[in-house]
């Protein structure tokens, strides 16, 4: 509230509320920012990363060694005693499991196959959605929205058998057909189309808090020169938006890779991903977390790939619209 008040002190002076003193203070981002970038800033920002970074060192450090060092000494241990291996990787990317005899390459094959679709399908229609919130005049235009942004408080497990039914048997009214059955029984689109049903309103939710704010003038420009709605779209606003997407495109990638229940669900027994089988690495009694720890980096991978490669858009679509002016 505070730096909207500044931005509005810049731009409308005559219009200040009483009592508010405009134009001295800097924005709340800004001030965090600046508070942030001092020797003190730096060292709690430094501690906090160095907690975070420990129990994934540990983890990192327990991959490495062999299956009864791990099992009866900590992994700080590796520093007195170092031993390392990488027989935990060999043996999780070649070990079969208990759905068909795959192993854990063919899981993550499964992954980049239910993950890369969902994420450029969610994506860009959210994104032909945002634009048209923002930018499209018609008629019941603010009243779809709402009905789109309020699908976020539905329980996503309410929805998942009867989207499953629909799916494989289709949905009918006595003897009026709403959906044709198509027979997508284990079938991979099925994951494809539940992620997106799924991850719309939230994506189009923040892409449309993005777009909305971009400036009128640009808009209002190309509107002049002639170009339409797709124009506009193709060649203003994906370019200004791109940190939002980005922002969008990881947060997406992450759940969508990261899930379980919907991949299990709609995926039939050839398309579970790879944290299906993390669930039973570690053995029906948990007797061989050793392969777990090789089994979780060799899953955290791809996504650590994804976020370092669109770390700074990260950063710029989170804090787009903090400060304006």
């Amino acid at each position: 509230m505070s730096s909207e008040l500044d931005v509005a002190a810049h731009t409308l002076p005559g219009l200040a509320p009483k009592g508010i003193k405009l134009g001295a203070g800097e924005p709340v981002g800004r001030s965090v920012a600046a508070s942030l970038s001092g020797r003190t800033g730096k060292i709690i920002v430094y501690f906090i990363a160095f907690l975070w970074t420990i129990p994934n060192l540990g983890l990192l450090i327990s991959s490495f060694r062999p299956e009864i060092p791990v099992k009866t000494t900590g992994w700080w241990m590796v520093f007195k005693n170092p031993k390392f291996t990488l027989d935990n990787y060999k043996s999780v990317w070649g070990s079969t499991g208990s759905h068909g005899g795959d192993n854990l390459s063919h899981y993550f094959v499964n992954s980049l196959r239910i993950t890369i679709p969902s994420v450029v399908i969610s994506v860009g229609l959210a994104a032909l959605a945002a634009y048209a919130f923002s930018w499209m005049k018609f008629k019941g235009r603010d009243w779809t929205y709402v009905a789109v942004v309020t699908m976020l408080i539905v329980p996503l497990q309410t929805a998942l058998i009867p989207l499953l039914r629909m799916f494989t048997s289709g949905a009918h009214i006595g003897t009026f057909t709403i959906f044709p059955d198509f027979n997508l029984h284990d079938s991979v689109i099925t994951i494809w189309a539940a992620h997106t049903c799924f991850g719309m309103p939230f994506c189009v939710f923040l892409l449309r808090n993005f777009m909305s704010g971009l400036p009128k003038e640009v808009m209002e420009a190309g509107r002049v020169d002639g170009a339409g709605h797709l124009t506009m779209f193709r060649k203003v606003v994906l370019p200004l938006s791109v940190p939002a997407i980005a922002s969008v495109t990881i947060y997406q990638f992450v759940y969508i890779y990261n899930d379980l229940l919907i991949g299990k669900i709609f995926g039939g027994t050839k398309n579970f991903p790879i944290i299906a089988k993390l669930v039973e690495v570690s053995g029906t009694r948990g007797q061989s977390w050793h392969l777990l720890t090789a089994a979780a980096f060799i899953s955290m991978v791809l996504p650590l790939v994804v976020f370092f490669s669109l770390q700074k858009y990260f950063v710029k679509g989170l804090l787009a619209g903090a400060v304006k002016g």
